[in-house]
């Protein structure tokens, strides 16, 4: 079956927005993309901070997050393949890119205030998540306890979007795997903590 052309402007904003960014492109560009007349794109989305929106969620639900909720895995094996599932994700597009998330971020600011607020709430949702496995691999002893799961569960956020910035300067995966040894050793139960 053929894609819809509300389907065919979502995947066209999902490749233009991560080529060029937000700012980088306009309705005219991506509805080109889409293969579609400009005047089709408003008959599906009001604007093109609607289209990224829905771009945003249509991403984020591409990284299988529930995964962290997945009983069969230990709390500590789900994080780790979370974000493995993640690193996969990344390479496969292509490193340079970095990812759609920490880019919009980078780019938002108050003249698209719906874009922002969805950025906010998908952040906070994945930040929750992690924290619900983080807080799992503590009551098991898989995870140090000394630091509350919400705050561990932050750090790792933060640090990920961070690392995906840098890995669009160094076209690489070499901050990514930078992010693994340290985000593990730091939730790592074993030996004693210094802050």
């Amino acid at each position: 079956m053929a894609p819809s052309v509300r389907e065919r402007i979502l995947a066209a904003g999902l490749e233009r927005f991560h080529a060029l960014g937000y700012n980088g492109c306009g309705v005219q560009e991506i509805s080109d993309t889409a293969g579609i007349p400009k005047g089709s794109f408003y008959n599906h989305f009001k604007s093109k901070e609607e289209l990224a929106i829905a771009v945003l969620e249509q991403y984020a639900a591409s990284f299988q997050r529930e995964v962290l909720f997945d009983s069969n895995l230990a709390p500590i094996d789900r994080i780790r393949r979370h974000f493995e599932f993640c690193l996969a994700r990344h390479q496969q597009a292509g490193f340079d890119r970095g990812c759609l998330i920490a880019n919009l971020t980078a780019e938002s600011s108050t003249t698209v205030p719906d874009l922002q607020a969805a950025l906010r709430s998908d952040l906070d949702s994945w930040t929750k998540s992690l924290a619900a496995a983080v807080k799992a691999a503590q009551e098991i002893g898989q995870v140090r306890s000394d630091i509350e799961a919400s705050e561990l569960a932050r750090f790792l956020v933060n640090s990920w979007e961070g690392c995906e910035l840098r890995t669009k300067l160094s076209g690489d995966r070499g901050p990514l795997d930078d992010f693994f040894k340290m985000a593990f050793a730091l939730l790592s139960n074993v030996g004693s903590h210094q802050l």
